[in-house]
Parts: C-alpha cells; structure tokens; sequence
C-alpha cells in the first residue's frame, strides 16, 4: 500500500493546483523520514523561491549541494527522487487525505511534545502551554479563505446584508434599539461609571437577563467575592430584597431557586480571581477548563471589570504608562472574543471630574483613552440626586459601532437598587431628557424653515 508521504512528494511535482492548495499548510516536522523530509524541503524551497513546482532533476541538483547528508543517504534519496513519477489522482480526494493526514501528523507531535513538558524536559515552555499545543493541533485545517474579493464575492457579500446576525438581545428597550436588537459576538462592550454608580449592578441585571433566555453566562470577577455576585444576581432572579435574602427560610430558597430552574435550559458560572492577578491567557484556560471538566461553553462572558485585569503583555510592575497598560488590556480581552466568538461585556471607572459630572464624556474614562478606541460599543452610566430620587438612572451613548450614536444619545432606564434590577421607564421619561437625539414629531403648525432658495445674493 502506497504511503500518504509519497503521495503527497508525487503529487507536490506534478500537480501545479495541488500544490497552491497545501504547501502554505504542509510542514517538514510532519515528515516521519528524514530523507522524505529532505525531499520535501526542497520541493518547498524551490516553490517558495520560484512560484512554480520543482522537478526531479532539480531536487537532485540541490539535495548534493546540502552538508548534512553524506553518501549513502544521498543515494537513497536519489532513489526516492527517481520513483517520484507522474500517476493523477482525484482532486478533492487528495486534499482531503492530505489535510486529515497533516491533522494526524500534528496531533502526534503536539502529545510528544505535551509529554515533554509534562515531564519538565523542555526548558523553554511550562505545562501551562500544554493546551493551547493540543488546541492549536486540532484546529489544522485547509482554509482556503484569503480575502474578500470585492467583484467576485458580491453574491456572498449581498447575502451576509441579508442574514441575521446572531445577537444576544437586552430585556431594555432602549438598549436594545441603540445596538440593533442586541451585541454581537466577538465585539467588547464597556460601562463607563464612578464608584457606587452601577457597574456590577448593570453587568448583573444583563447577566440574568442572558440566564433566563437560555443562554451560558460565565461571570468573571475580580473585584467582589463569588458569593456576593451570586447574591446580587438571586436578588434579582428570586425577586428578593437582597437584604432579605439571608432571612429567607431554606425550603423556600430551594423552592425559588428550583423554579428558576425550570425556566432556562442555560447554565451561570461565577469565576472569581484575585484583583489584577488574571489575564486574558487565564480567561482562555478557563474557558478551555470548563469545557473539559462541564462541557460548558458560554454565549457570552462578563468581566467585573477591566481596569483591575492584568495585561498578558506587560508584566505586572514593569515600567509602562497607564494608557498603554489599559490599552493592551482591552485589545486582548477583545481578541480573546473574537477567539472565543462571544461577546465579552465589562464596566471601566471614570475620572475624578467624571465621576461628580451629569454629563460624561469619553474624556473622563481614567487612566487610559486608548479603551475606547479599542471597545465597540461604550456608553455612562450617571446619577445624580434628582435621578436618584426617581430611582433612575441616564445612559449616555459614548460611542456605538452597532448604530448611529446621536440617535436616542442619552436615555433613561429605571434602576432597583434592593433587587439589583434594572427596568424600561415610561416614555414620558425619555422625552425630559435633553438632546436624546431622538426624531422630533412634525407639527403642521410650525413656520417651515428657510432654505437657501430664500437668501437673495
């Protein structure tokens, strides 16, 4: 029976389409024979050098000139370069068995070297970097996709203004018009708010919202302790006052929470790390951990909240500014929801001139302008007394790559401190705010505004 590796050197000589489909995927590590390597290699040298496919008598030419191999292993691989004849073979068959035998080939080498680390022979890597081997080895594949051609791909391109975009809508109306029906995955969305605004609240009312649509919430937090989120969000779900609920008796606890139950197929887990001890590395353990261990993979991750996260790129002391530290920070705990494809939604501090301000701006974001930049969807949250009274609070849009962000720019949303809930205000509510950048009503009776028609020059 014909090997897969002497297949696969044949057909690198004589198939110019073959080739273009899997020299950027092929590896020389994944050669078993060192002569069928040294074959290879040069095969790729010369396809990388030359764009186009080398020749037997070209592999000979440069296989001698090479100084680690002597006589009677360039003689073998003369050999094996003379057996390298032309015989066509089925396409798509071909590069079908060649993926799955690269994908072969790279799960073995990725559990010998995984063997390696686990016995602390490699100087160079942890056993921490155990499963991002084993997950890079199963992730080979073949993908062809190197772009978006803008002409060809216009069919494709009509259907995706067509398809619906899966989301994760609000239970708020108002935010569920300024993003469209709901945040997307792979995008990282902030709440901006002083101390004792409404960060953890707000993460914590949308956090429930999620459960009881059915979805997988994984809640990460590294301000307060798992219970005290966890409690905050039985507040919320039980319909309790959250001073009240350690007086509840247990039967009726374990009555509610049961009930609950029955009402969302999606599961809620709470993560707590140390403050400014965990990553964006860290995060992607866990969620590689808790699909091992629960086969739980969440629909979208809260991170309470990013400015005490630690950065995966700088080290924790080293002498970088705040601007920088926060950027990377954000840009990695984006990349790891587009990783992940999920949406990843966190809450951010403002200033000191912020935090006492009925009007904030992306300027009182502290320590670093380089967070919205970074984020697709941010907006404040502002009390002040008279909002307080009212058991409101005002959500400002500060910047929406979802929607237009002058339209329905400030709002006002109703906030249940003792049951950690927020809820839709009635509409009279919304039309007191000033500048909401909502569409005016057209009134008959107003004089039409001048146009430039009227101007005499």
């Amino acid at each position: 029976m014909e090997k897969v590796e002497f297949l696969i050197l044949r057909n690198l000589l004589y198939n110019e389409e073959y080739v273009r489909k899997v020299v950027p995927f092929l590896k020389a590590d994944y050669f078993e024979n060192f002569n069928e390597k040294v074959v290879f290699e040069e095969i790729l040298n010369f396809v990388q050098e030359y764009n186009q496919p080398a020749t037997r008598e070209v592999l000979c030419i440069e296989t001698e000139k090479r100084q680690d191999i002597n006589d009677s292993s360039f003689q073998e691989i003369s050999d094996l370069i003379s057996s390298l004849e032309e015989s066509p073979s089925e396409f798509n068959w071909l590069v079908d068995t060649t993926e799955k035998w690269c994908r072969d080939r790279a799960i073995y080498l990725a559990l010998m070297e995984s063997i390696q680390l686990a016995d602390g022979k490699d100087d160079t890597k942890g056993r921490d970097a155990i499963p991002d081997i084993l997950s890079d080895a199963l992730a080979v594949s073949f993908d062809s996709n190197v772009g978006h051609d803008y002409l060809s791909d216009y069919e494709a391109r009509y259907e995706s203004y067509h398809r619906k975009e899966d989301k994760i809508p609000f239970d708020l109306e108002y935010f569920d018009k300024i993003t469209k029906g709901g945040i997307p995955n792979k995008t990282l969305n902030i709440a901006l708010a002083g101390t004792g605004v409404g960060k953890s609240l707000f993460m914590c009312h949308v956090a429930s919202s999620v459960l009881l649509q059915g979805k997988n919430v994984l809640y990460i937090t590294l301000e307060m302790a798992e219970e005290k989120i966890a409690e905050r969000i039985d507040a919320n779900l039980l319909n309790v006052n959250i001073q009240d609920i350690t007086d509840l008796p247990k039967t009726m606890f374990d009555s509610k929470v049961n009930d609950l139950a029955k009402k969302t197929q999606g599961t809620l887990i709470i993560k707590e790390y140390p403050t400014a001890s965990a990553h964006s590395g860290h995060f992607k353990g866990l969620l590689q951990e808790l699909a091992l261990k629960k086969s739980f993979k969440p629909d979208i991750i809260f991170i309470d909240y990013l400015n005490i996260c630690a950065s995966s790129r700088y080290r924790a002391g080293s002498n970088v500014n705040s601007y920088s530290y926060i950027k990377a920070i954000a840009e990695e705990l984006r990349g790891l929801a587009v990783e992940a494809n999920l949406p990843i939604v966190s809450a951010t501090q403002t200033t000191r001139s912020g935090f006492a301000s009925s009007d904030v701006d992306l300027t009182d974001t502290s320590e670093s302008f380089g967070l919205p930049a970074t984020a697709d969807l941010m907006f404040a949250l502002i009390s002040t007394e008279e909002l307080e009274g009212l058991n409101q609070i005002m959500v400002k849009q500060l910047k929406n790559r979802y929607n237009d962000p002058t339209v329905n720019k400030r709002f006002i949303v109703g906030i249940d401190r003792a049951k950690m809930r927020l809820y839709d205000c009635e509409q009279n509510a919304q039309q007191d705010v000033i500048d909401n950048g909502q569409e005016e009503e057209y009134n008959p009776e107003e004089k039409p505004k001048k146009s430039f028609n009227d101007f005499k020059f």
